[in-house]
């Protein structure tokens, strides 16, 4: 392990000035670094094939994931189980304490248990443990000790590096090993996430509030369509396009050739470009800007928002098949809570 003493990590300023605040922090951050180091090191060697047999038996399952834990590991096993809920694998929490009083009647048969005890010995999973053997249900023990009672009454477990220090100075408030148990967890769902080709259509079904849930709108969604859509055809008087673009109130209007594709747009910064005495006398063609940037129906919200961005634009044309089918601006964007 690290000198406890020794500097945690490379001074990025290239000063030697640290405050005591700043020199713990860092301590801290590099004790936990160094246990994620050792977790790693351990799942690409030794408990590789553990993380497997977990991760095809919760794959199999028919029932949900019911996770457990006290105390410190409760918290983390509470996240755990919200971050499997999200990417589409069923899961909830149960506090071992509280399911000694009733609440073991919510898990079921086809369920699998993720047990998460650092030690492997709290007694507060004892019932739990119990109800699981007695019934046949399926038990993962998320721990550091393989001979603890949760180690020997599991199925399948996946055991945390114990030769690691916690950040505490005084090795008692968990926290490498926190850190450690999150970790795993997240590993264990991103992988399932990923083993079940899970789209970020089917993670929006999960997440249909707040700011993650209005990136994962389709344009399709919000776009503007039909009536609303400002067009002019190919070989059209500029005049014309002006009357459509102050109608429509996009500050664009697309330009389409005969066979109704896309040939070109002309934007507000366009008519600043060719604004001369005879530009009402020109034609749309000689005017629009060709290879306009576009979206599809399907791009997601937060993909439209990063193309206006990057472009320095205001709308994107939404075009299918060629053909422009929808319009979607900046303000959409914003209605919908994506920027």
């Amino acid at each position: 392990m690290s000198d406890q003493n020794a500097p945690a990590l490379a001074d990025f300023d290239g000063t030697p000035d640290r405050t005591p605040a700043i020199s713990s922090a860092l301590r801290t951050i590099a004790t936990e670094v160094e246990g994620l180091n050792a977790l790693a090191q351990d799942l690409e060697g030794a408990r590789a094939e553990a993380f497997e047999r977990a991760l095809q038996t919760i794959a199999r399952m028919k029932g949900r994931l019911v996770v457990t834990g006290v105390g410190k590991s409760g918290h983390i096993g509470a996240k755990i189980a919200a971050t499997f809920a999200s990417t589409g694998t069923p899961a909830f929490f149960v506090h071992a304490a509280e399911a000694n009083h009733g609440d073991l009647g919510m898990i079921g048969t086809d369920d699998i248990i993720l047990a998460i005890s650092w030690s492997g010995e709290t007694v507060e999973l004892k019932g739990i443990l119990d109800y699981s053997r007695r019934f046949g249900i399926t038990l993962i023990a998320l721990t550091s000790r393989e001979n603890s009672a949760l180690g020997r009454a599991a199925d399948a477990t996946l055991l945390l590096p114990k030769r690691v220090t916690e950040a505490c100075p005084h090795g008692l408030a968990p926290t490498t090993s926190t850190t450690l148990q999150i970790a795993m967890g997240d590993a264990l769902a991103v992988a399932l996430l990923e083993h079940r080709s899970f789209t970020p259509q089917d993670f929006r079904t999960y997440h249909p509030g707040g700011k993650l849930g209005a990136s994962l709108v389709r344009v399709g969604d919000i776009m503007h369509s039909g009536a609303e859509l400002p067009l002019v055809a190919s070989g059209s008087a500029m005049s014309e396009a002006i009357i459509e673009m102050s109608r429509k109130s996009f500050g664009c209007v697309a330009v389409t050739t005969p066979k109704g594709a896309l040939a070109g747009i002309i934007t507000d910064g366009d008519l600043r470009r060719h604004i001369s005495s005879d530009l009402l006398a020109k034609t749309v063609d000689e005017v629009m800007s060709v290879n306009p940037k576009t979206a599809h129906p399907d791009m997601l919200a937060m993909s439209a928002l990063e193309t206006i961005n990057t472009s320095n634009i205001t709308s994107l044309m939404v075009v299918a098949d060629a053909r422009p089918v929808g319009l979607v601006h900046l303000h959409d964007l914003l209605r919908i809570g994506v920027a």
